[in-house]
Protein backbone atom coordinates (compact mmCIF):
# COMPACT_ATOMS: atom_id res chain seq x y z
CA UNK A 1 0.00 0.00 0.00
CA UNK A 2 1.47 3.39 -1.00
CA UNK A 3 2.78 5.51 1.85
CA UNK A 4 1.27 8.96 2.13
CA UNK A 5 3.94 11.57 1.27
CA UNK A 6 5.26 13.53 4.22
CA UNK A 7 6.07 17.26 4.04
CA UNK A 8 9.80 17.97 4.10
CA UNK A 9 11.02 20.08 7.02
CA UNK A 10 13.29 19.89 10.06
CA UNK A 11 10.67 18.09 12.16
CA UNK A 12 10.12 15.30 9.61
CA UNK A 13 13.75 14.91 8.51
CA UNK A 14 14.36 11.90 10.76
CA UNK A 15 11.54 10.05 8.98
CA UNK A 16 13.67 9.64 5.83
CA UNK A 17 16.90 8.68 7.61
CA UNK A 18 17.75 5.20 6.33
CA UNK A 19 15.33 5.54 3.42
CA UNK A 20 17.53 7.94 1.43
CA UNK A 21 20.58 10.13 2.14
CA UNK A 22 19.80 13.07 4.43
CA UNK A 23 22.12 15.52 6.22
CA UNK A 24 24.35 13.52 8.56
CA UNK A 25 25.30 16.68 10.46
CA UNK A 26 23.43 18.62 13.14
CA UNK A 27 21.90 21.51 11.20
CA UNK A 28 21.41 23.35 14.49
CA UNK A 29 25.19 23.81 14.57
CA UNK A 30 25.41 25.25 11.04
CA UNK A 31 26.02 29.00 10.81
CA UNK A 32 26.02 31.06 7.58
CA UNK A 33 29.43 31.96 6.19
CA UNK A 34 28.13 32.54 2.65
CA UNK A 35 25.41 34.91 1.47
CA UNK A 36 24.15 33.84 -1.94
CA UNK A 37 22.16 35.99 -4.38
CA UNK A 38 19.92 34.11 -6.81
CA UNK A 39 18.80 30.86 -5.18
CA UNK A 40 17.44 28.90 -8.12
CA UNK A 41 17.74 25.36 -9.37
CA UNK A 42 21.34 25.66 -10.50
CA UNK A 43 22.68 27.03 -7.21
CA UNK A 44 20.87 24.29 -5.30
CA UNK A 45 22.17 21.57 -7.67
CA UNK A 46 25.71 22.94 -7.56
CA UNK A 47 27.26 25.24 -4.92
CA UNK A 48 24.78 24.33 -2.16
CA UNK A 49 25.33 20.64 -2.96
CA UNK A 50 29.12 21.03 -2.60
CA UNK A 51 28.65 22.73 0.79
CA UNK A 52 26.33 19.88 1.87
CA UNK A 53 29.02 17.36 0.86
CA UNK A 54 31.57 19.13 3.05
CA UNK A 55 29.19 19.22 6.01
CA UNK A 56 28.45 15.52 5.61
CA UNK A 57 32.19 14.94 6.04
CA UNK A 58 31.95 16.67 9.41
CA UNK A 59 33.55 19.94 8.34
CA UNK A 60 32.54 23.44 7.21
CA UNK A 61 29.61 23.85 9.62
CA UNK A 62 30.50 27.55 9.71
CA UNK A 63 30.03 27.73 5.93
CA UNK A 64 26.24 27.45 5.82
CA UNK A 65 24.41 29.45 3.17
CA UNK A 66 22.02 32.37 3.62
CA UNK A 67 20.07 32.80 0.40
CA UNK A 68 18.94 36.21 -0.82
CA UNK A 69 16.20 37.05 -3.30
CA UNK A 70 16.15 40.45 -4.99
CA UNK A 71 13.53 39.98 -7.73
CA UNK A 72 9.79 39.96 -7.03
CA UNK A 73 9.58 36.38 -8.33
CA UNK A 74 12.01 35.27 -5.60
CA UNK A 75 9.24 35.58 -3.00
CA UNK A 76 8.03 32.12 -4.06
CA UNK A 77 11.42 30.59 -3.33
CA UNK A 78 11.46 32.20 0.12
CA UNK A 79 8.00 30.81 0.81
CA UNK A 80 9.04 27.29 -0.24
CA UNK A 81 12.34 27.23 1.64
CA UNK A 82 10.91 28.85 4.79
CA UNK A 83 8.20 26.18 4.92
CA UNK A 84 10.88 23.47 4.62
CA UNK A 85 13.48 25.04 6.95
CA UNK A 86 15.78 25.43 3.93
CA UNK A 87 15.68 21.71 3.10
CA UNK A 88 15.01 20.37 -0.40
CA UNK A 89 15.40 17.18 -2.41
CA UNK A 90 18.09 16.97 -5.09
CA UNK A 91 17.48 14.16 -7.60
CA UNK A 92 20.20 13.08 -10.03
CA UNK A 93 18.67 11.51 -13.13
CA UNK A 94 20.95 8.96 -14.78
CA UNK A 95 20.48 8.09 -18.46
CA UNK A 96 19.75 4.43 -17.59
CA UNK A 97 16.67 5.46 -15.61
CA UNK A 98 18.31 5.36 -12.18
CA UNK A 99 17.19 8.17 -9.84
CA UNK A 100 19.58 9.21 -7.09
CA UNK A 101 17.88 11.35 -4.41
CA UNK A 102 19.44 13.27 -1.52
CA UNK A 103 18.07 15.83 0.93
CA UNK A 104 20.33 18.92 0.99
CA UNK A 105 20.64 20.91 4.22
CA UNK A 106 23.31 23.57 3.59
CA UNK A 107 20.88 26.48 3.10
CA UNK A 108 19.94 27.55 6.62
CA UNK A 109 18.39 30.99 6.06
CA UNK A 110 16.66 32.96 3.29
CA UNK A 111 16.16 36.74 3.14
CA UNK A 112 13.92 38.55 0.67
CA UNK A 113 15.54 41.91 0.00
CA UNK A 114 12.41 43.85 -1.08
CA UNK A 115 10.86 43.13 2.35
CA UNK A 116 13.91 43.98 4.45
CA UNK A 117 16.96 45.29 2.58
CA UNK A 118 18.57 46.33 5.87
CA UNK A 119 18.59 42.71 7.09
CA UNK A 120 20.37 41.65 3.89
CA UNK A 121 22.99 44.38 4.22
CA UNK A 122 23.62 43.63 7.89
CA UNK A 123 23.94 39.91 7.17
CA UNK A 124 26.71 40.64 4.65
CA UNK A 125 28.33 43.26 6.90
CA UNK A 126 28.58 40.72 9.76
CA UNK A 127 32.05 39.34 10.54
CA UNK A 128 30.80 35.76 9.99
CA UNK A 129 30.09 36.38 6.28
CA UNK A 130 33.23 35.70 4.29
CA UNK A 131 31.86 34.99 0.80
CA UNK A 132 29.01 36.61 -1.13
CA UNK A 133 28.24 34.46 -4.17
CA UNK A 134 26.08 35.10 -7.23
CA UNK A 135 23.92 33.20 -9.70
CA UNK A 136 22.01 36.21 -11.03
CA UNK A 137 22.00 35.03 -14.70
CA UNK A 138 24.00 36.37 -17.61
CA UNK A 139 21.74 39.43 -17.81
CA UNK A 140 22.07 40.31 -14.13
CA UNK A 141 25.41 42.11 -14.43
CA UNK A 142 23.97 45.19 -16.16
CA UNK A 143 26.51 45.05 -18.99
CA UNK A 144 25.94 46.69 -22.38
CA UNK A 145 26.70 44.00 -24.98
CA UNK A 146 27.98 46.45 -27.58
CA UNK A 147 30.51 48.11 -25.24
CA UNK A 148 31.07 45.54 -22.50
CA UNK A 149 30.69 48.34 -19.96
CA UNK A 150 28.44 48.76 -16.92
CA UNK A 151 25.18 50.49 -17.91
CA UNK A 152 25.19 53.59 -15.72
CA UNK A 153 21.92 54.77 -17.30
CA UNK A 154 19.91 51.85 -15.89
CA UNK A 155 17.05 53.47 -13.90
CA UNK A 156 17.45 51.00 -11.01
CA UNK A 157 21.15 51.84 -10.76
CA UNK A 158 20.39 55.56 -10.86
CA UNK A 159 17.82 55.06 -8.11
CA UNK A 160 20.31 53.23 -5.89
CA UNK A 161 22.81 56.09 -6.30
CA UNK A 162 20.41 58.76 -5.03
CA UNK A 163 21.56 60.26 -1.69
CA UNK A 164 20.00 58.31 1.17
CA UNK A 165 18.42 55.72 -1.16
CA UNK A 166 17.53 52.32 0.28
CA UNK A 167 19.38 49.86 -2.01
CA UNK A 168 17.22 47.73 -4.28
CA UNK A 169 19.74 46.22 -6.71
CA UNK A 170 22.32 43.53 -6.11
CA UNK A 171 25.00 46.17 -6.75
CA UNK A 172 23.54 48.59 -4.21
CA UNK A 173 23.05 45.99 -1.49
CA UNK A 174 26.50 44.41 -1.76
CA UNK A 175 28.33 47.73 -2.13
CA UNK A 176 26.64 49.17 0.96
CA UNK A 177 27.64 46.07 2.94
CA UNK A 178 31.24 46.46 1.76
CA UNK A 179 31.16 50.15 2.74
CA UNK A 180 30.03 49.25 6.27
CA UNK A 181 32.73 46.61 6.64
CA UNK A 182 35.34 49.15 5.59
CA UNK A 183 33.91 51.69 8.04
CA UNK A 184 34.05 49.11 10.86
CA UNK A 185 37.57 47.95 10.01
CA UNK A 186 36.50 44.47 8.87
CA UNK A 187 38.19 42.68 5.98
CA UNK A 188 35.96 42.59 2.89
CA UNK A 189 34.19 39.39 1.93
CA UNK A 190 35.01 37.68 -1.37
CA UNK A 191 32.49 38.27 -4.18
CA UNK A 192 32.23 35.00 -6.13
CA UNK A 193 30.32 34.83 -9.41
CA UNK A 194 28.96 31.40 -10.40
CA UNK A 195 27.36 32.57 -13.66
CA UNK A 196 28.15 31.45 -17.22
CA UNK A 197 30.20 34.44 -18.30
CA UNK A 198 33.69 34.65 -19.74
CA UNK A 199 35.98 35.98 -17.03
CA UNK A 200 33.04 36.09 -14.62
CA UNK A 201 35.22 37.21 -11.71
CA UNK A 202 36.98 39.90 -13.74
CA UNK A 203 33.63 41.12 -15.05
CA UNK A 204 32.13 41.13 -11.55
CA UNK A 205 35.07 43.16 -10.29
CA UNK A 206 34.58 45.66 -13.11
CA UNK A 207 30.87 46.20 -12.49
CA UNK A 208 31.10 46.41 -8.70
CA UNK A 209 34.12 48.71 -8.81
CA UNK A 210 32.28 50.95 -11.28
CA UNK A 211 29.18 51.08 -9.08
CA UNK A 212 31.22 51.72 -5.92
CA UNK A 213 33.11 54.52 -7.66
CA UNK A 214 29.81 56.12 -8.65
CA UNK A 215 29.02 56.25 -4.94
CA UNK A 216 32.49 57.45 -3.91
CA UNK A 217 35.84 57.49 -5.67
CA UNK A 218 37.53 56.46 -2.44
CA UNK A 219 35.15 53.52 -1.93
CA UNK A 220 35.65 52.42 -5.54
CA UNK A 221 39.42 52.45 -5.12
CA UNK A 222 39.12 50.38 -1.92
CA UNK A 223 36.86 47.79 -3.62
CA UNK A 224 39.25 47.51 -6.54
CA UNK A 225 42.26 47.15 -4.27
CA UNK A 226 40.94 45.01 -1.41
CA UNK A 227 38.03 42.83 -2.60
CA UNK A 228 38.72 39.49 -4.27
CA UNK A 229 36.60 38.39 -7.25
CA UNK A 230 37.70 34.85 -8.23
CA UNK A 231 36.92 33.54 -11.70
CA UNK A 232 35.08 30.24 -11.95
CA UNK A 233 33.65 27.73 -14.38
CA UNK A 234 30.45 25.97 -13.30
CA UNK A 235 28.70 23.10 -15.04
CA UNK A 236 25.63 20.99 -14.36
CA UNK A 237 22.55 20.79 -16.60
CA UNK A 238 19.62 21.69 -14.36
CA UNK A 239 16.19 22.05 -15.99
CA UNK A 240 13.36 24.05 -14.48
CA UNK A 241 11.44 22.10 -11.82
CA UNK A 242 8.00 21.06 -13.06
CA UNK A 243 4.75 19.94 -11.43
CA UNK A 244 5.57 16.45 -12.75
CA UNK A 245 8.92 16.55 -10.91
CA UNK A 246 7.17 17.38 -7.64
CA UNK A 247 4.69 14.56 -8.17
CA UNK A 248 7.46 12.11 -9.00
CA UNK A 249 9.45 12.98 -5.87
CA UNK A 250 6.30 12.40 -3.82
CA UNK A 251 5.48 9.11 -5.55
CA UNK A 252 8.99 7.61 -5.65
CA UNK A 253 10.37 8.81 -2.32
CA UNK A 254 7.35 9.79 -0.24
CA UNK A 255 8.59 13.40 0.04
CA UNK A 256 6.17 16.28 -0.29
CA UNK A 257 8.68 18.88 -1.52
CA UNK A 258 7.44 22.28 -2.66
CA UNK A 259 10.51 22.89 -4.83
CA UNK A 260 12.78 19.90 -5.45
CA UNK A 261 15.67 20.10 -7.92
CA UNK A 262 16.35 17.58 -10.69
CA UNK A 263 19.57 17.52 -12.68
CA UNK A 264 22.05 15.35 -14.54
CA UNK A 265 24.69 13.34 -12.62
CA UNK A 266 27.61 15.26 -14.17
CA UNK A 267 28.97 18.21 -12.22
CA UNK A 268 32.10 20.34 -12.51
CA UNK A 269 33.37 23.43 -10.72
CA UNK A 270 36.74 24.98 -11.56
CA UNK A 271 37.59 27.84 -9.24
CA UNK A 272 40.40 30.36 -8.99
CA UNK A 273 41.98 30.08 -5.56
CA UNK A 274 41.77 33.80 -4.70
CA UNK A 275 39.78 34.57 -1.53
CA UNK A 276 39.95 37.59 0.76
CA UNK A 277 38.68 36.06 4.00
CA UNK A 278 39.11 32.33 3.70
CA UNK A 279 37.04 29.64 1.99
CA UNK A 280 35.73 26.13 2.59
CA UNK A 281 38.04 23.25 1.63
CA UNK A 282 36.29 22.87 -1.71
CA UNK A 283 39.09 20.67 -3.06
CA UNK A 284 38.01 17.93 -0.60
CA UNK A 285 34.69 17.47 -2.44
CA UNK A 286 35.78 17.52 -6.07
CA UNK A 287 36.15 21.25 -6.88
CA UNK A 288 39.22 21.99 -9.02
CA UNK A 289 41.17 24.86 -7.44
CA UNK A 290 43.44 26.41 -10.07
CA UNK A 291 45.52 29.52 -10.74
CA UNK A 292 43.95 30.18 -14.17
CA UNK A 293 40.31 29.36 -14.87
CA UNK A 294 40.10 30.81 -18.39
CA UNK A 295 41.03 27.68 -20.42
CA UNK A 296 38.37 25.59 -18.63
CA UNK A 297 35.86 28.42 -18.77
CA UNK A 298 36.19 28.96 -22.53
CA UNK A 299 36.02 25.21 -23.12
CA UNK A 300 32.69 25.06 -21.32
CA UNK A 301 31.16 28.30 -22.63
CA UNK A 302 32.07 27.73 -26.26
CA UNK A 303 31.48 23.98 -26.40
CA UNK A 304 28.60 23.30 -23.99
CA UNK A 305 26.79 26.67 -23.87
CA UNK A 306 27.56 27.44 -27.51
CA UNK A 307 26.25 24.02 -28.55
CA UNK A 308 23.06 24.58 -26.56
CA UNK A 309 22.41 27.68 -28.68
CA UNK A 310 23.43 25.83 -31.85
CA UNK A 311 20.83 23.17 -31.08
CA UNK A 312 17.89 25.03 -29.59
CA UNK A 313 16.51 27.29 -32.37
CA UNK A 314 17.02 24.70 -35.09
CA UNK A 315 15.55 22.12 -32.72
CA UNK A 316 12.44 24.15 -32.02
CA UNK A 317 11.90 24.91 -35.72
CA UNK A 318 12.27 21.19 -36.49
CA UNK A 319 9.48 20.43 -34.04
CA UNK A 320 11.49 19.21 -31.06
CA UNK A 321 10.45 20.41 -27.60
CA UNK A 322 12.81 18.39 -25.38
CA UNK A 323 16.58 18.66 -25.59
CA UNK A 324 17.27 14.92 -25.56
CA UNK A 325 15.01 14.40 -28.60
CA UNK A 326 17.09 16.78 -30.72
CA UNK A 327 20.39 15.51 -29.27
CA UNK A 328 19.53 11.91 -30.19
CA UNK A 329 18.94 12.91 -33.84
CA UNK A 330 22.05 11.95 -35.91
CA UNK A 331 21.65 15.12 -38.00
CA UNK A 332 21.87 17.32 -34.93
CA UNK A 333 24.78 15.31 -33.55
CA UNK A 334 26.71 15.81 -36.78
CA UNK A 335 25.93 19.54 -36.81
CA UNK A 336 26.96 20.03 -33.17
CA UNK A 337 30.20 18.07 -33.55
CA UNK A 338 30.95 20.05 -36.73
CA UNK A 339 30.42 23.33 -34.88
CA UNK A 340 32.57 22.19 -31.96
CA UNK A 341 35.37 20.73 -34.08
CA UNK A 342 35.60 23.26 -36.89
CA UNK A 343 34.59 26.55 -35.25
CA UNK A 344 34.68 26.51 -31.44
CA UNK A 345 37.76 24.34 -30.82
CA UNK A 346 40.14 26.49 -32.91
CA UNK A 347 39.37 29.41 -30.56
CA UNK A 348 40.42 27.47 -27.44
CA UNK A 349 43.79 27.44 -25.73
CA UNK A 350 45.11 24.10 -24.42
CA UNK A 351 43.12 22.98 -21.36
CA UNK A 352 45.31 21.36 -18.68
CA UNK A 353 44.35 17.74 -18.11
CA UNK A 354 41.35 17.82 -20.46
CA UNK A 355 40.66 15.43 -23.33
CA UNK A 356 38.80 17.83 -25.62
CA UNK A 357 37.66 15.14 -28.05
CA UNK A 358 36.30 13.04 -25.20
CA UNK A 359 34.68 16.11 -23.62
CA UNK A 360 32.81 16.92 -26.85
CA UNK A 361 31.40 13.41 -27.19
CA UNK A 362 30.48 13.43 -23.50
CA UNK A 363 28.50 16.62 -24.13
CA UNK A 364 26.43 14.89 -26.81
CA UNK A 365 25.75 12.03 -24.36
CA UNK A 366 24.74 14.50 -21.64
CA UNK A 367 22.40 16.39 -23.96
CA UNK A 368 20.85 13.07 -25.03
CA UNK A 369 20.03 11.91 -21.46
CA UNK A 370 16.28 11.17 -21.75
CA UNK A 371 15.68 11.30 -18.00
CA UNK A 372 16.66 14.95 -17.50
CA UNK A 373 13.89 16.17 -19.84
CA UNK A 374 15.43 19.60 -20.29
CA UNK A 375 13.32 21.79 -22.56
CA UNK A 376 14.29 23.44 -25.83
CA UNK A 377 12.35 26.51 -24.68
CA UNK A 378 14.66 26.95 -21.65
CA UNK A 379 17.68 27.04 -23.95
CA UNK A 380 15.97 29.52 -26.27
CA UNK A 381 15.12 31.95 -23.45
CA UNK A 382 17.06 35.20 -22.88
CA UNK A 383 19.05 34.72 -26.08
CA UNK A 384 20.10 38.37 -26.20
CA UNK A 385 22.07 37.74 -23.01
CA UNK A 386 23.50 34.44 -24.21
CA UNK A 387 24.40 34.64 -27.90
CA UNK A 388 26.64 37.73 -27.48
CA UNK A 389 28.54 36.07 -24.63
CA UNK A 390 28.78 32.46 -25.81
CA UNK A 391 28.63 32.36 -29.62
CA UNK A 392 29.66 35.75 -31.01
CA UNK A 393 33.16 35.59 -29.45
CA UNK A 394 33.70 32.41 -31.51
CA UNK A 395 32.50 34.20 -34.65
CA UNK A 396 34.75 37.20 -34.10
CA UNK A 397 37.82 35.14 -33.30
CA UNK A 398 37.30 32.91 -36.32
CA UNK A 399 36.76 35.90 -38.60
CA UNK A 400 39.98 37.47 -37.35
CA UNK A 401 41.88 34.22 -37.97
CA UNK A 402 40.27 33.49 -41.34
CA UNK A 403 38.62 30.38 -39.89
CA UNK A 404 35.33 28.60 -40.59
CA UNK A 405 32.12 30.40 -39.54
CA UNK A 406 29.33 28.80 -41.63
CA UNK A 407 27.70 26.94 -38.77
CA UNK A 408 27.98 29.82 -36.28
CA UNK A 409 26.46 32.23 -38.81
CA UNK A 410 23.66 29.71 -39.35
CA UNK A 411 23.01 29.57 -35.60
CA UNK A 412 22.57 33.35 -35.57
CA UNK A 413 20.23 33.01 -38.55
CA UNK A 414 18.25 30.30 -36.75
CA UNK A 415 17.83 32.68 -33.79
CA UNK A 416 16.66 35.41 -36.18
CA UNK A 417 14.14 33.00 -37.75
CA UNK A 418 12.95 31.81 -34.31
CA UNK A 419 12.58 35.41 -33.12
CA UNK A 420 9.95 36.03 -35.81
CA UNK A 421 7.62 34.38 -33.31
CA UNK A 422 5.99 31.91 -35.73
CA UNK A 423 7.15 28.34 -36.42
CA UNK A 424 7.22 26.45 -39.72
CA UNK A 425 3.64 25.26 -39.19
CA UNK A 426 2.41 28.82 -38.64
CA UNK A 427 2.00 28.28 -34.89
CA UNK A 428 3.04 31.09 -32.51
CA UNK A 429 6.39 30.94 -30.70
CA UNK A 430 6.58 32.59 -27.28
CA UNK A 431 9.87 34.49 -27.40
CA UNK A 432 11.14 34.87 -23.83
CA UNK A 433 13.72 37.64 -23.75
CA UNK A 434 14.12 41.02 -22.06
CA UNK A 435 14.35 42.47 -25.61
CA UNK A 436 11.56 40.29 -27.03
CA UNK A 437 9.49 43.12 -28.53
CA UNK A 438 12.35 44.78 -30.39
CA UNK A 439 13.89 41.46 -31.48
CA UNK A 440 10.59 40.22 -32.94
CA UNK A 441 9.98 43.54 -34.65
CA UNK A 442 13.40 43.40 -36.32
CA UNK A 443 13.08 39.69 -37.18
CA UNK A 444 9.78 40.28 -38.98
CA UNK A 445 11.41 42.98 -41.10
CA UNK A 446 14.00 40.60 -42.52
CA UNK A 447 11.79 39.42 -45.39
CA UNK A 448 12.26 42.91 -46.87
CA UNK A 449 15.69 43.63 -45.35
CA UNK A 450 17.77 40.47 -44.84
CA UNK A 451 20.15 42.25 -42.45
CA UNK A 452 17.52 43.90 -40.23
CA UNK A 453 18.13 41.56 -37.29
CA UNK A 454 21.94 41.66 -37.26
CA UNK A 455 21.96 45.43 -37.82
CA UNK A 456 21.01 45.75 -34.15
CA UNK A 457 24.35 47.10 -32.90
CA UNK A 458 23.32 46.90 -29.25
CA UNK A 459 23.42 43.11 -29.63
CA UNK A 460 25.76 42.43 -32.56
CA UNK A 461 28.14 45.38 -32.51
CA UNK A 462 29.73 45.80 -35.93
CA UNK A 463 29.23 42.23 -37.22
CA UNK A 464 26.84 43.50 -39.90
CA UNK A 465 29.84 45.31 -41.44
CA UNK A 466 31.77 42.07 -42.00
CA UNK A 467 31.08 40.86 -45.54
CA UNK A 468 32.11 37.25 -44.92
CA UNK A 469 29.82 36.90 -41.91
CA UNK A 470 26.93 38.66 -43.65
CA UNK A 471 27.24 36.41 -46.72
CA UNK A 472 27.12 33.23 -44.60
CA UNK A 473 24.28 34.62 -42.46
CA UNK A 474 22.15 35.64 -45.46
CA UNK A 475 22.64 32.24 -47.08
CA UNK A 476 21.46 30.40 -43.96
CA UNK A 477 18.53 32.75 -43.39
CA UNK A 478 17.37 32.42 -47.00
CA UNK A 479 17.56 28.63 -46.69
CA UNK A 480 15.56 28.71 -43.45
CA UNK A 481 12.85 30.78 -45.13
CA UNK A 482 12.77 28.84 -48.38
CA UNK A 483 13.61 25.24 -47.40
CA UNK A 484 13.10 25.06 -43.64
CA UNK A 485 15.30 24.17 -40.68
CA UNK A 486 15.98 20.49 -41.38
CA UNK A 487 17.02 21.01 -45.01
CA UNK A 488 19.24 23.90 -43.88
CA UNK A 489 20.96 21.67 -41.33
CA UNK A 490 21.45 18.96 -43.97
CA UNK A 491 23.22 21.48 -46.20
CA UNK A 492 25.53 22.45 -43.30
CA UNK A 493 26.70 18.89 -42.56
Amino acid sequence: MPVKPQPLNARTLAYWSGRLPVPAYDRGLVTPGVVHFGVGGFHRAHQAMYHDRLMNEGTALDWGICGVGVMAADAKMKEALDAQDGLYTLVLKHSDGTYEPRVIGSIVEYLFAPDDPEAVIEKMAARSTRIVSLTITEGGYNIQDATGEFDVANPDVIGDLEPGAVPRTTFGLITEALRRRREHGLAPFTVMSCDNLQGNGDLTKRVFTTFARLRSAELGDWVEREVSFPNSMVDRITPVTTTADRAEVAERFGIEDRWPVVCEPYTQWVLEDAFTAGRPRYEDVGVQLVDQVEPYELMKLRLLNGSHQAMCYFGYLCGYRLVHEAAQDPLFQAFLLGYMDEEATPTLAPVPGADLNGYKHTLIERFANPQVRDTIARLCAQSSDRIPKWLLPVVRQQLAAGGEIRRSAAVVASWARYAEGVDEQGEPIEVIDRLADSLTRLARRQYEDADAFIANRDVFGDLADDKRFVTAYRSALASLHQRGARATLESLV
